[in-house]
């Protein structure tokens, strides 16, 4: 289906109860991210993967210069991206697939990790959400999630790494794991059900693969 702009991608929906779990991506519309999920849990769950997103403006939550010289810079596109996933897209998925969903999930992979922990302090729509590989090194967002509460308390939330992430020449990117951790700790004495998980290799290695594991920790009853 299309709508705001955006080719959204759909799998699953038997269930119109089960829980939504929806995906930001640049590129790609998903299928493996839904395959390797539902290989690995019975869990029933509908995945709306939202496409044709403008990677470093409606996933960056304020501006901030590019991390390599050529690239482009981060234009805080973040707030109205949001506003439009809650109040439009969502809502015409859920009325085109008629989905009644128990709880929402935001889920995404490097800045769209990053947007969906982003997304918990901007509304209370999404009861879980999942930071793959999430750029949390994002200058300035540890102290944001320190000075800002939650619109509501999430009920559980996953974070993510490939174990060589922090293992690169930029400064900037470097301090992924430690921003991660920290956060995540932070997380943990607040009292949310949360978890942090290493995987093998750098940050572009099996990132469906990586995904979907969060996806499926996320969906856990316990």
């Amino acid at each position: 289906m299309e709508t705001e702009g955006k080719r959204v991608y759909v799998y699953g929906g038997e269930e119109k109860g089960a829980p939504l779990v929806v995906v930001n991506t640049f590129q790609g519309d998903g299928r493996e991210i839904y395959g390797a999920a539902t290989e690995m849990t019975d869990s029933s769950f509908t995945l709306a993967v939202v496409g044709d997103i403008d990677w470093n403006h409606e996933m960056a939550p304020w501006e901030s210069p590019p991390v390599f010289k050529g690239e482009s810079a981060f234009t805080a596109g973040a707030e109205e991206y949001l506003n439009k996933l809650t109040n439009s897209i969502i809502p015409a998925i859920k009325q085109e697939h008629s989905l009644d969903p128990e709880y929402l999930v935001i889920a995404g992979y490097s800045l769209a990790g990053l947007f969906a922990l982003y997304s918990l302090y901007r509304t209370d729509v999404f009861a879980r959400a999942v930071s793959a590989s999430g750029s949390l090194w994002f200058p300035g967002f540890e102290d944001f999630s320190n000075e800002n509460a939650f619109l509501k308390m999430p009920d559980k939330v996953y974070f993510s790494l490939g174990d060589k992430e922090k293992n690169t020449k930029n400064k900037l990117l470097g301090q992924v794991e430690d921003r991660t951790r920290n956060i995540y700790n932070s997380y943990k004495e607040n009292g949310i059900d949360t978890v942090f998980e290493l995987n093998p290799g750098n940050h572009f290695q099996k990132p469906d693969w990586r995904l979907a594991k969060g996806i499926v920790w996320i969906l856990q009853r316990n």
